[in-house]
């Protein structure tokens, strides 16, 4: 990857790489129109974005009293991790698909009033079998949350921020997962983890007034403006380098998904802490360490922009330079206090989320802003579709081998991801010479 980059393939790559079929549009960004109100908007889907994590991650952070309560192994969650994935997979490009058609407006209400239900019904389950029901439901409905808040960046902000915009949405996301396991900690043990999907699902349908007022306030017919100059799905699927994308996304967000959902677990099962302990002093730091490595890896881009380079070699060369580095998740089974494992556990989800920063943004630089909600989607896609094969896989190997041998197979992935990105942008250029 070092040579890559020396030899200037990676910038006359990419610079091909935009080239075919991106198709730009600046009407909805550049109006001044839109200036006074277009960070309005990306703050309410960074809010947006915050009660979608915080409904998924619930389950996470309630894990081990759930798992007692219901028999659970570690391969069961894994299963049940995996049914909100196995909807989600599949719902996520046609969600994509329909908000790029009907717009943010009503996608957005829809969505947040459909999961904010559903999370809160996910209290009144009794057993297995209805929680596994009501997360394949909550898969389903969340489908089209990164979506929206991918078209929102997309549709208010030049292409030059999208990637500072991402790394906003990425600040909602990461409140979201702190606010999981302080609330459960606080909520739980008074009035039982129940009460948490209630009280969090609620929360949810505040938001819909708040996106009906600010909606009204930003010109509709200038972000349908957006959509004229897209590209056909046909278009978009026929692309190779979206795919490389994809595969490069599932190797990389591997990592992510771990974190994600069993660091709850690891605290508990490997330094014997309790739910509350684990959650209320451990649990929460590594999603703020991952927000802070959004916001480093759009601060690079931006840099590397600013002094003359395109946005998509700059976001390939971050890929590139960070992603070996998530070797360091190995290490995380070696230490031997609960707070040094937090410290290594946050430099791998901050590693992450700098590429994955990045990565994310990548589809906007080929196929634009019109497409940003179906693209997007398929990303989410991705990252579903390989959860629901690894989360029940991930909890067999832990309930066989502990978490040092899942912490050692997962911290090779990302490197390998960036070798498949970096392959689809050698063949663009190879095509373009020709």
């Amino acid at each position: 990857m070092g040579s890559y980059a020396r030899s200037g393939s990676l910038d006359n790559a990419t610079a091909t790489l935009t080239q075919p079929h991106a198709a730009r549009t600046d009407v909805s960004v550049a109006s001044t129109s839109l200036s006074g109100w277009r960070w309005a908007a990306v703050a309410a889907f960074v809010l947006f974005s915050a009660l979608n994590f915080l409904d998924r991650q619930l389950l996470a952070a309630v894990a081990p009293m759930l798992m007692t309560e219901f028999g659970l192994t570690n391969a069961g969650y894994g299963t049940v991790l995996a049914a909100f994935s196995f909807t989600y997979m599949f719902v996520a490009p046609a969600a994509g698909m329909l908000i790029d058609r009907v717009g943010l407006t009503k996608g957005a209400l829809f969505s947040m009033g459909t999961w904010s239900v559903v999370g809160a019904m996910t209290g009144l389950t009794t057993g297995f079998a209805s929680l596994v029901a009501c997360r394949m439901a909550l898969g389903a409905t969340e489908a089209a949350g990164i979506p929206c808040s991918s078209k929102g960046t997309a549709v208010y902000l030049p292409p030059r921020e999208q990637g500072f915009g991402l790394a906003v949405q990425t600040i909602g996301v990461t409140v979201g997962i702190m606010a999981a396991p302080l609330l459960v900690a606080v909520i739980a043990p008074r009035y039982g983890w129940r009460a948490t999907f209630v009280v969090c699902g609620l929360l949810g349908l505040l938001w819909l007034p708040l996106w009906i007022v600010l909606s009204r306030k930003v010109p509709a017919h200038e972000a349908a403006n957006v959509n004229r100059a897209a590209l056909t799905v046909r278009q978009v699927l026929a692309d190779r380098r979206l795919w490389a994308i994809l595969g490069a996304n599932v190797l990389i967000m591997v990592v992510h998904s771990m974190w994600m959902n069993w660091t709850t677990v690891y605290f508990v099962q490997v330094h014997q802490l309790t739910q509350t302990e684990a959650n209320l002093y451990f649990a929460w730091i590594p999603p703020l360490f991952a927000t802070l490595g959004g916001l480093f890896g759009a601060w690079l881009t931006l840099r590397s922009t600013s002094a003359g380079m395109t946005a998509a070699a700059a976001r390939l060369r971050v890929c590139a330079r960070f992603a070996p580095l998530l070797l360091v998740t190995a290490l995380v089974p070696l230490m031997p206090t609960p707070l040094l494992a937090a410290v290594a556990i946050s430099a791998s989800f901050f590693l992450v989320m700098t590429v994955l920063n990045n990565l994310h943004v990548l589809p906007i630089d080929l196929f634009g802003p019109g497409r940003a909600a179906l693209t997007s989607a398929l990303l989410a896609s991705s990252y579903a579709m390989m959860q629901v094969f690894l989360s029940p896989a991930m909890g067999a190997i832990v309930d066989s081998f502990g978490f040092s041998v899942l912490c050692v197979a997962v911290s090779v992935l990302p490197a390998l991801g960036v070798l498949l990105l970096r392959s689809a942008c050698v063949a663009a250029d190879a095509e373009q010479r020709a």
